[in-house]
């Protein structure tokens, strides 16, 4: 008989750890990691929130994950594990995609970039390196390529915002109006050469994320002459619970909430993305009679009609009273000035204007079915 002792994972650090603990963040565990969630001294995550839906807000996102799988069959190997189609991308093109368990289900949502002909990097979330590292290194067996996770490699700061764009030209000497949209180019970055700079974000705003050296010294240095040259646009340092409520106003999905492994493509919302005339790939057969199937619940849209904000795993409820689903996501939306959430319920409960009701403290609370995202930036800012 063996015995085992339990140890709890020390909670881990990005580079920057000591720079928001000076600069008097609010810390908080986040997937594992110390993160800052809001900075009091610069008004907090409402001043952070607007910061990036007006000007500029500058966010440590180094906690994401990085693999990067090359070799002559790279493409294969990418078209294989994940659900877009990766041959669509021209060298410097990035996408949004996903990895699939067999069942259709989420591994994880990620952005894979094209980093050359037989070379490419999957962005992954935080809360799931490991976890998404192994599946790929596993899956990407048979191919003629390596899978390398890079994911302590870089600190990855992201400067988003309708100034974004602004504010990281004067710390670069690359030309970033040519840089569209899910487009990346390599540059020098405050004296830094050869940095990856990516047009991506999860803001539903404009803006960009650069990839400098992971070590604390040089992390702090950009970090700091980023927020120097973002004084011209008031920018803000900006935490998670900024970064929680942007991506909530732009129905952008979070690992655990609106995706699992228990939620399938369809049921998401996200077939856009599922390129299933590229052929074959993880979990295709699966999705296959799934949408022959027909799906049992779908992901809505909600907005309070009545005084109460939707938590996180608040059950929804129809007119009656009857239970019919419940919240994935939901808070206060500080650029929209109201209680918004995300949640699952079936098909009959789906339709734009729908009364439901969500269950807060044992009382049903008014809500209504409305059209998603919530939010959507001003064209000009394309």
């Amino acid at each position: 008989m063996s015995s085992s002792v339990e140890t709890t994972p020390a909670v881990r650090k990005t580079a920057l750890n000591a720079v928001h603990r000076r600069m008097g963040a609010k810390m908080v565990e986040f997937n594992g990691w110390d993160m800052p969630v809001e900075y009091p001294a610069t008004g907090g995550l409402i001043a952070e929130h607007l910061a990036v839906r007006t000007r500029a807000g500058v966010f440590d996102v180094s906690h994401m994950g990085d693999i990067r799988i090359a070799g002559p069959q790279a493409l294969e190997a990418t078209q294989h594990i994940s659900m877009n189609d990766a041959s669509r991308l021209a060298v410097g093109q990035a996408q949004y995609s996903a990895l699939l368990y067999p069942q259709g289900t989420f591994v994880d949502d990620v952005i894979v970039h094209r980093l050359g002909e037989r070379e490419f990097l999957l962005v992954i979330n935080a809360g799931t390196r490991e976890k998404d590292f192994n599946w790929v290194r596993d899956n990407v067996r048979g191919f003629d390529c390596t899978a390398q996770n890079l994911s302590d490699d870089f600190t990855q700061i992201a400067i988003q915002g309708p100034q974004g764009h602004a504010l990281l030209q004067k710390l670069t000497s690359a030309d970033l109006a040519a840089v569209k949209f899910y487009w990346f180019t390599h540059g020098t970055v405050c004296g830094l050469k050869n940095i990856l700079i990516a047009r991506t974000g999860y803001t539903a705003e404009d803006g960009f994320e650069i990839y400098v050296p992971a070590d604390e010294a040089t992390s702090a240095r950009v970090w700091n002459e980023v927020l120097e040259a973002g004084k011209e646009f008031n920018a803000l340092p900006c935490g998670l619970g900024a970064r929680n409520t942007l991506r909530l106003e732009g129905r952008l999905p979070l690992y655990g909430h609106e995706i699992s492994d228990s939620i399938n493509v369809w049921e998401a919302g996200l077939d856009r993305f599922c390129k299933m005339e590229k052929g074959e790939f993880v979990g295709r057969a699966a999705l296959e009679r799934a949408r022959a199937a027909g799906v049992k619940r779908t992901l809505i849209g909600l907005e309070m009609v009545e005084r109460g904000i939707a938590r996180d795993g608040y059950k929804v409820q129809d007119q009656a009273g009857q239970e019919v689903g419940y919240v994935t996501s939901g808070s206060y939306a500080p650029f929209l000035k109201k209680n918004i959430a995300l949640a699952y319920v079936p098909p009959r409960s789906a339709e734009m204007g729908t009364p439901l009701k969500v269950e807060i403290r044992g009382q049903g609370v008014g809500a209504k079915v409305v059209p998603t995202p919530f939010y959507k930036r001003p064209k000009k800012n394309l």
